[in-house]
């Protein structure tokens, strides 16, 4: 039930994911929230397509957009990928972007094949592509806190 766990808990933080199920729930998660910093210093917070590669989430971007600048002025960024259903579980990464530029359709058809046919992936890259300079973000974690209420 919601909030049984409440009662149990002497602190209001959850158990962690296991690292085995952390790595499985980062490689089948649909969409993440990106968290950037604006030059004002307020949190820009965006919804994304992501994939998790080799430690890494890669994430699928054009190059004039709010992300893009806020990462060439300080890539310290955070990342979201959670559920949305009881019981929760997620993970917060904190972390430093860099921007690659290299075989960007491809690896932006990878990303999208997460959630689109093969096809429909290629296609929305390659149009994407030819309106605006794309690019993929990288992330490499500093640090990540997951929570499990399953376990709460």
């Amino acid at each position: 039930m919601i909030g049984d766990w409440i009662d149990k808990v002497e602190y209001p933080q959850l158990p962690a994911i296991s690292d085995e199920k952390l790595v499985s729930f980062l490689e089948t998660a649909q969409f993440a929230r990106l968290g950037t910093f604006n030059e004002d210093g307020t949190i820009h917070i965006t919804p994304v397509f992501f994939k998790y590669q080799d430690g890494q989430i890669l994430i699928a971007t054009q190059d004039p957009s709010r992300k893009v600048r806020n990462i060439k002025r300080n890539n310290n960024v955070s990342v979201l990928i959670d559920t949305t259903e009881v019981p929760f579980l997620g993970a917060l990464i904190y972390g430093k972007a860099e921007l690659d530029y290299d075989d960007v359709i491809s690896k932006r058809i990878t990303i999208f094949e997460k959630r689109l046919s093969r096809e429909e992936g290629e296609t929305y890259a390659r149009r994407l592509s030819g309106k605006w300079k794309c690019v993929i973000v990288r992330i490499t974690p500093d640090h990540i806190a997951s929570f499990d209420y399953s376990k709460a």
